[in-house]
């Protein structure tokens, strides 16, 4: 099993930049990626961005390419999400959970959950 908690969540103004945190604890041969996702009101749950375990590759949905980065400290078993020019419409809560990558125009899937951290992107 796989325990995950998020982090880093909170109220911004618009063009503002907010970091989440992932830390993973439980068996890593259970999942080779870890996701990020979000949940809107009244809307469906989408795939944020990926980073493969195993090479580092990584996938973000097209809204926000150029603007959010993922990466990974191995050591302190902690993904991070850098959103940068934030927007009103990246407010939901974020969840993080491990899967398996599948490649670079796919989300990873999500086997395991965090609790979820809520952002809010507002003026």
């Amino acid at each position: 099993q796989v325990q995950l908690v998020e982090s880093g969540g909170g109220l911004v103004q618009p063009g503002d930049s907010l970091r989440l945190s992932c830390l993973v604890s439980g068996f890593t041969s259970d999942y080779n990626a870890i996701g990020w996702f979000r949940q809107a009101p009244g809307k469906e749950r989408e795939g944020v961005a990926c980073i493969s375990s195993l090479d580092g590759s990584t996938y973000f949905t097209d809204s926000v390419k150029l603007r959010f980065a993922i990466s990974k400290n191995n050591a302190k078993n902690t993904v991070y999400l850098q959103m940068n020019s934030l927007k009103p419409e990246d407010t939901a809560v974020y969840y993080c959970a491990s899967g398996s990558f599948r490649g670079h125009d796919s989300s990873c899937t999500g086997d395991y959950w965090g609790q979820g951290t809520q952002v809010t992107v507002s003026s």
